[in-house]
């Protein structure tokens, strides 16, 4: 009776076990997936800048040529 347990033990902690290794593979896949996202998100947040900054020239460079625009009052 103590073989059975023991092995049904041991059977238990086996599972356990894989488990625990299948979950440290995910959470090292979901932690390069992470820090692959915050990568690029960095990298779009820089170009993102860029353009709104080159906007903006492009907006002060062309203001004299808009006609009928509104006073700064309004």
């Amino acid at each position: 009776m103590a073989d059975k347990e023991q092995e049904k033990i041991d059977g238990r902690l086996t599972d356990i076990e894989m488990k625990l290794t299948y979950m440290e593979d995910f959470v090292k896949q979901l932690q390069e997936v992470t820090v692959g996202h915050s990568e690029e998100l960095d990298s779009l947040h820089k170009e993102a800048k860029l353009i709104s900054e080159k906007i903006r020239e492009m907006s002060d460079l062309l203001e004299g040529d808009i006609p009928n625009r509104k006073p700064p009052h309004y």
